[in-house]
């Protein structure tokens, strides 16, 4: 479908805002126009889910989102039957319905997935485009609007929850980080109301707060927390409440840790 075409549609719906640090914008763009799969790579919270969110938007598409577990099966992607109105109907999952529609399907975390739910996507990921339902017995073609996009923590990767060779060489692969400091002061400026110089000192404090990880800390501060905390801070709380609710009991549970955090945070605003 042209970009002229989806962009129209794009002009009647909200995009969702997203500050572009490089070329993902264009190269997300690409990949819808060429049909080919995208894989995102990054830690949490660092925008994956509003980038996928904002580009659906503006691509003018349906946008499918669904957050992978160690419970999620191929059954919850594709569909099942369900009894209703006392007669069993076949009801479509996400990923069928994107597929029937000519959307995204954007799945979070893929790696958290069990492994016949990768499977499942094999044949959406290569030159066929197929989505076999082997309970209905129908073999849809995915138009040329369907876009698959995963996306995963590699930060969070171990021999267990990896994806196999077989499965990353099917897609296109960005890696994602958190922004620059000028940009995520911007970010958290426009999401959250707080001023400027203020989400300055929040973003300079999770550079410091990132430091950690690795050491004390197994993940570091999202700009979504940062977010919070700003939210937080506009809305009149005081700051270290703020800090302490946003970017220190979500980051640990070792007390030690908790004050080494506040430490930190005290030093930063006093």
């Amino acid at each position: 479908m042209p970009l002229s075409s989806v962009a129209n549609r794009a002009d009647q719906r909200e995009i969702p805002f997203y500050e572009s640090v490089g070329n993902e914008c264009a190269m997300f763009e690409h990949a819808f126009q060429q049909r080919l799969p995208l894989l995102l790579k990054g830690p949490t919270g660092c925008g994956k889910t509003r980038f996928v969110s904002h580009m659906a938007a503006k691509l003018g598409r349906p946008l499918y989102t669904i957050a992978c577990h160690d419970d999620l099966t191929s059954a919850d992607l594709t569909g099942r039957y369900l009894l209703q109105g006392g007669e069993t109907r076949w009801v479509d999952g996400p990923l069928t319905r994107a597929v029937r529609e000519g959307g995204i399907c954007y799945l979070d975390e893929v790696v958290e997935a069990r492994k016949d739910v990768t499977v499942v996507l094999h044949p959406l990921t290569d030159d066929r485009r197929l989505l076999p339902l082997e309970r209905t017995g129908e073999l849809l073609e995915a138009p040329d609007d369907f876009m698959l996009v995963v996306s995963y923590n590699p930060g969070y990767q171990h021999i267990l929850k990896s994806l196999k060779p077989s499965t990353r060489q099917r897609f296109l692969a960005m890696s994602f980080d958190f922004p620059p400091p000028k940009v995520e002061r911007d970010i958290v400026a426009r999401e959250s109301g707080l001023p400027g110089e203020q989400c300055a000192a929040l973003v300079n404090l999770a550079a410091s707060l990132r430091a950690m990880k690795g050491q004390d800390l197994e993940e570091g501060v999202s700009t979504r927390l940062l977010v919070y905390c700003a939210t937080l801070i506009a809305a009149g709380m005081p700051v270290l409440e703020a800090a302490r609710a946003t970017l220190v009991e979500p980051l640990s549970d070792d007390a030690d840790v908790q004050e080494g955090l506040m430490e930190a945070i005290k030093a930063t605003f006093g």
